[in-house]
């Protein structure tokens, strides 16, 4: 039984690896040069970028996965295969003899995205301390401390912040949910 499951799984995976060979053929031969596209396809996000060369990539993510990062991956991985692959032998190249080096080491690097691009980082970086800040600002609350009172009361802010704070708050009184 063991032989036939795992028979199963490698002919779900080779026809979903073959479902997305298709869609990627398909979205390549649709987009016009240059162009920068992503399209859902089911539970997967295409990211597809076509060189004013012709020359085209795609990347198969999930809907998680950040576009921007996807295409700064395409363009890094097709200008590196350009310099590498003179542009004559593009349309005789076979994907069964094509070998390009630095593909695995870009894949490696991008599985993370918040390792491989900067500003991906400092996003995640600047949310955790917002939702860190979040917290310490409802715990003080919590505690019956007003924070119109700690700024009345702070040393550390500048009468020019203490009046931004004001005007702040003015602003957003007419925000509230009554």
């Amino acid at each position: 039984n063991a032989p036939a499951k795992c028979h199963r799984q490698l002919c779900q995976r080779a026809s979903v690896l073959e479902f997305l060979k298709f869609s990627s053929q398909i979205l390549v031969e649709r987009s016009i040069a240059p162009t920068r596209s992503s399209v859902r396809e089911k539970e997967y996000m295409c990211h597809v970028y076509v060189r004013s060369d012709s020359l085209a990539g795609v990347v198969v993510s999930d809907h998680e996965y950040p576009s921007r990062v996807a295409h700064t991956l395409l363009n890094k991985v097709l200008e590196d295969f350009a310099s590498k692959v003179p542009s004559q032998n593009w349309a005789t190249l076979l994907e069964s003899t094509c070998q390009f080096q630095g593909l695995d080491v870009y894949l490696a690097k991008y599985q993370v995205p918040t390792e491989a691009d900067a500003m991906t980082k400092i996003q995640a970086d600047l949310d955790e301390t917002k939702i860190i800040l979040h917290n310490t600002i409802e715990a003080v609350l919590e505690r019956g401390e007003k924070l119109d009172d700690l700024v009345a009361k702070s040393e550390d802010l500048s009468a020019q912040s203490k009046a931004f704070y004001k005007t702040a708050r003015k602003t957003n009184q007419c925000c509230r949910i009554l």
